[in-house]
């Protein structure tokens, strides 16, 4: 895998906490594009994103219609809106149908950032109460990207760590305090 251009995150029941964890211990040198998506955080992004902008060396904002993704910013999906990442690297935001009963749905923002960026992205699928991102981390793989899911067993919520391994597969499988120096690892020379 060549270094990666961006990384998506998902999570749902107990993903705050886990964000918070992984967000935290993220180089703020790290230049990739950084997106997650969040359902506990559906109702209220703009809280959501001051929480995870107090644990985070990266600054953390709301994702916005056509804005470009950008390196070296946390951009989070919005309440209410499906996160779509364009060809051109621009948002879309979509009121298309809940997708695992979810708007936004992590399978559809990892699903639209594979076709982007393909090989040079990855995916992190944390702490869950649904299946939600096993379709989209199975697409990020066949496409190319590395895939990362938080052990079930170091989740508060293990069904959906669970089911992307189940549907997926991992490249690499560890406990939620060994994803962020995995990351960086990863996406640092």
């Amino acid at each position: 895998m060549k270094r990666p251009a961006a990384i998506v995150l998902g999570c749902s029941a107990g993903g705050p906490e886990a964000l918070k964890v992984v967000l935290g211990g993220l180089d703020p040198r790290l230049p990739q594009v950084v997106l997650a998506c969040c359902h506990t955080g559906s109702e209220t992004a703009e809280l959501l994103c001051e929480l995870l902008a107090r644990a985070s060396r990266l600054p953390v904002i709301e994702a916005a219609e056509r804005e470009p993704a950008r390196g070296g910013v946390v951009q989070v999906a919005p309440a209410g809106y499906h996160l779509l990442v364009e060809r051109d690297l621009r948002f879309t935001l979509s009121v298309d149908p809940r997708v695992n009963m979810s708007r936004p749905s992590i399978d559809v923002l990892f699903a639209s950032a594979a076709a982007a960026w393909r090989q040079a992205l990855v995916g992190v699928v944390l702490s869950g109460a649904n299946a939600d991102g096993a379709e989209g981390l199975r697409e990020l793989r066949r496409l190319g990207g590395c895939a990362i899911v938080q052990s079930p067993d170091s989740a508060l919520a293990p069904a959906m760590p669970q089911a992307a391994i189940d549907r997926a597969g991992a490249d690499h499988c560890v406990p939620l305090d060994a994803i962020a120096p995995l990351l960086n690892q990863l996406c640092l020379p």
